[in-house]
């Protein structure tokens, strides 16, 4: 069960393109023909470039060592480059990497992957969703419009949801935490106000932010939303200030969540540690994979603390998300593409089910799906941009901040 073979998809989804501007997922072959999928969710350089990062580490790393031998190929991959510290591209690379070889150990042993990580635990997960525009309906008015976001809640529960998120702060720029404009504030307040008002008690409300603002912003901002009761406030300043979460969660009567930019068990255990964190949302794709993702939710569990996987990504990272979930006892939840994503389903046959807000862990072995190499060849993305990228002009103080959620202005 050797690591032969790999092949790269670099996968655009169609407009309205949620999940990114395009998704890598990785395919591996053993020398005994046995066929693993992965996701790599890392943002850091283009697709070509990134391709060469990940036949690099497969190369360097995993190449004719056997897909169990997880540890070994992590600390090759974490450690050979005389580096031994977290690195969002390599580690990017190696998690999808790691992915596929649980998707291979499970398919030979046939068993799914959760029987391998100490057994299921949670049957079905509960899952929550962005806020959406309808199908047709996409406009960039509808991420500046508490009404439509009152709406979109509304729809989003009437289909079983019991926790929304949605982020009308402002946009996120390359020049790190900034200050709230008064603006940014009240429209954040008008958007708790108007979903809480949708919803009633009958969904939880997560309040999302991309790093945006600096400690003292943080603060202010979270303070103003308490009064509407978010179950979380999500990654208030950039991911790099670790021991600064602790300062905005001693400020905020709100548990503050983080983790998406996050990687390996070291940065979270730094979260844990100070405090800065009471809801750890790590990307598979980006964290370390599944393994590491499993050391991250037991040291999580030490500290009470809870875990809700991140996905802005295609379906496998979603199919490995669930995998982990179903073996944790401080899963709070999964992040879905509205009730599993049109493209998403698509291009993994349809092989995992959601129904009234929960997702149906599949036990299928390896990752329980089916991925359609046909679809997935038939959508590949030929530019050069990043699969998220931030602002550079400075934000907005005497006019609204618009931000237009995580599709690329051109569909809008």
């Amino acid at each position: 069960m050797k690591l032969k073979d790999l092949e790269v998809f670099t996968v655009a989804p169609p407009v309205p393109g949620w999940g990114g501007r395009y998704w890598t997922i990785v395919r591996l072959t053993t020398d005994d023909g046995i066929v693993g999928y992965g996701e790599c969710y890392a943002s850091t350089v283009g697709p070509a470039a990134m391709l060469a990062v990940i036949e690099d580490v497969f190369d360097r790393h995993m190449r004719g060592t056997s897909a169990e031998e997880i540890e070994l190929m992590f600390r090759r991959a974490y450690s050979s480059g005389f580096t031994q510290r977290p690195d969002p591209t390599v580690m990017g690379a190696f998690s999808g990497l790691e992915i596929a070889c649980w998707d291979i150990i499970g398919k030979a042993r046939g068993r799914p992957v959760h029987a391998l990580l100490g057994g299921r635990i949670n049957e079905r997960l509960r899952s929550y969703t962005y806020l959406y525009p309808e199908p047709g309906r996409e406009s960039a008015e509808f991420w500046v419009s508490p009404e439509m976001a009152g709406e979109a809640a509304a729809r989003f529960v009437k289909m079983g949801f019991t926790a929304v998120k949605f982020d009308p702060a402002g946009p996120y720029t390359i020049r790190g935490g900034h200050d709230p404009s008064a603006s940014d504030i009240s429209r954040s307040v008008a958007f708790c106000r108007a979903i809480r008002e949708a919803v009633g008690d009958k969904a939880d409300l997560l309040f999302g932010t991309h790093g945006q603002f600096n400690v003292a912003g943080a603060i202010r901002l979270g303070q103003a939303l308490e009064p509407y009761g978010p179950l979380w406030y999500e990654e208030p300043i950039p991911p790099d200030n670790i021991l600064d979460f602790a300062a905005v969660q001693a400020g905020v009567r709100i548990p503050v969540a983080t983790g998406e930019r996050h990687t390996t068990k070291a940065e979270f255990a730094m979260l844990l540690r100070t405090g800065g964190a009471r809801i750890l949302q790590p990307a598979l794709g980006r964290a370390g994979g599944i393994w590491e993702g499993k050391k991250i939710a037991i040291l999580a569990e030490g500290f009470t603390a809870q875990i809700a996987p991140h996905l802005y990504a295609g379906p496998v990272e979603w199919a490995a998300n669930i995998q982990l979930g179903a073996s944790i006892p401080n899963l709070l939840m999964v992040e879905t593409i509205e009730t599993g994503g049109t493209f998403h389903q698509k291009l993994i046959k349809h092989s995992i089910t959601w129904v009234d807000g929960y997702v149906v862990v599949p036990t299928a072995p390896g990752l329980g799906i089916e991925f359609d190499e046909d679809l997935a060849r038939a959508h590949p993305y030929t530019g050069s941009q990043l699969h998220l990228q931030m602002q550079e002009a400075p934000p907005l103080y005497g006019a609204p901040n618009r931000f237009e959620g995580g599709a690329p202005s051109s569909i809008l």
